[in-house]
């Protein structure tokens, strides 16, 4: 067995696990909320919010285990070639006019 399906393994191992625990852990709070704990009644609509936060991460970390990137990772080289532009800009903002290289250049008089 290769390193990449043990990882896998162990992806597919850690939504089992966090879906039974999101499954348990609904069952418990209905059973409280249904007896009278009013406060259960929120935790009665989470689990099953987290239980599908688990399956999100599933599937994006077998897609990063694959190579498949995301659309993202696609646009980073277009963010790149902005975020260069707008430095030269900056550059060419800040670069010293010649009347301010001659004013700079000149010596201040001394006083008398």
């Amino acid at each position: 067995m290769g390193a990449k399906s043990k990882k896998n393994l162990g992806i597919h191992f850690g939504l089992v696990v966090a879906e039974l625990l999101c499954i348990a852990g609904f069952v418990v709070e209905l059973s409280r909320a249904r007896s009278g704990n009013t406060l259960s009644w929120a935790y009665v609509f989470e689990w099953p919010i987290f239980g599908a936060y688990a399956v999100y991460m599933w599937r994006k970390l077998l897609l990063e285990e694959r190579g498949v990137t995301p659309e993202r990772q696609a646009s980073k080289k277009e963010d790149t070639d902005a975020y260069n532009s707008y430095n030269e800009y900056l550059r060419s903002v800040h670069r010293p006019t010649p009347a301010a290289e001659t004013r700079a250049d000149a010596s201040p008089r001394a006083r008398p």
